[in-house]
């Protein structure tokens, strides 16, 4: 079994250190090298043409997303990003997901030795992961959207019928930069959305407030007690499950933290069951990349409760687990390509509403 190269990128010779012990300990994986800053980085990589690479945020002689934009433009790797649990650190680490980092992990504010060994199963699964994932050539787009941009797609016709329904996502791993793509082309009269995206606390709220600035959608991070209103979503909190409830005709947002759900707080699963029960065929259930099984039973109670679904198809997945577990389950209706997403919710919310359209 050939081994999973990686290359270290971090100005800590603690983290290197640490990181290098954590990986040689496994059978399946070795550090083949490990640089202080960037530009020793480079040379590695096109020496040693390592399967991923971990790569700090704040380095010495080029900036970490510096230097990913370029390696992702001129030699697309698969990179697990470093990041802090800081305000600062959650919007560096969300830009270097939009530049094509697969995922990250959080270091350790104090007791950094002890605090990496607590990660090292975290962290050498994420690198199993990360090293199989799919990369893409980074191109820069010229196309950007704001509150004020013309709408992508076509507002939906019966306004009536579509504000009794919801609209619930779940994704993990390439969730962010998924996401982004579906709700930015979002009309401003859509549903209301609900969201658990595999994230920790200190990084969702931040994340809300990127996906906030660029739809035309409201997006926000989710309290106990939000109303679920048409033309805006609702991202689960990295401390909480999201549940929907309801009080009369409206539905709420409902925070729990009760214990995690297939290793999950928030979990996909724990969102879908309270859709299928609390919105029964009102609900749309979108599953979208991410690594692991969390949200295929929930699906399935979706589908059986009389809710659409559509699952992100494999090849525009960075991961495929969770969409191809729930189809493996059974609770798929579509199977989708992310660029396609947004109009296949909007189109059946239009069927739904007996006035179709064509897109």
């Amino acid at each position: 079994m050939e081994k999973i190269k990686v290359v270290v990128v971090d100005d800590s010779a603690l983290i290197r250190s640490l990181l290098k012990a954590i990986i040689n300990r496994q059978t399946d994986m070795e550090v083949v090298g490990a640089a202080p800053d960037p530009l020793i980085a480079r040379e590695m990589i096109r020496s040693l043409n390592p399967d991923m690479i971990t790569l700090d945020v704040e380095m010495p002689k080029m900036d970490g997303l510096e230097f990913l934009e370029k390696l992702m433009r001129l030699r697309p790797t698969p990179v697990l990003m470093i990041s802090t649990l800081t305000e600062k650190g959650s919007d560096v680490t969300l830009r270097a997901l939009e530049l094509g980092a697969i995922d990250f992990i959080s270091k350790p504010k104090t007791d950094i030795a002890g605090g990496m060994q607590d990660y090292a199963e975290e962290i050498t699964a994420k690198i199993r992961m990360v090293a199989k994932a799919r990369v893409h050539q980074l191109v820069h787009s010229s196309r950007t959207a704001s509150k004020n941009a013309d709408a992508v797609l076509p507002a939906i016709r019966n306004r009536v019928t579509s504000t009794e329904k919801i609209l619930v996502f779940g994704a993990s791993t390439g969730g962010t930069e998924a996401l982004k793509e579906v709700l930015i082309q979002m009309p401003p009269d859509c549903p209301g959305i609900v969201i658990a995206q595999h994230m920790p606390e200190g990084f969702t709220k931040s994340f809300a407030a990127r996906l906030d600035s660029l739809c035309k959608i409201s997006v926000k991070e989710a309290e106990h007690g939000d109303r679920i209103l048409p033309g805006h979503a609702y991202l689960a909190p990295g401390h909480s499950h999201l549940l929907v409830a309801r009080s009369g005709a409206n539905y709420l947002c409902e925070l729990s933290q009760a214990d995690p759900v297939n290793r999950h707080r928030p979990s996909v699963d724990v969102l879908y069951r309270t859709a299928a029960n609390i919105a029964g065929k009102n609900a749309i259930g979108v599953i979208l990349t991410g690594m692991g099984k969390d949200g295929a039973a929930g699906m399935k109670e979706m589908h059986e409760a009389g809710a659409h679904t559509f699952a992100q198809d494999e090849a525009s997945c960075v991961v495929f687990g969770m969409p191809k577990e729930a189809i493996a389950q059974g609770g798929v209706d579509e199977i989708v390509p992310l660029k396609d997403m947004a109009k296949k919710i909007l189109t059946h919310l239009n069927v739904m509403g007996d006035k179709a359209f064509r897109v």
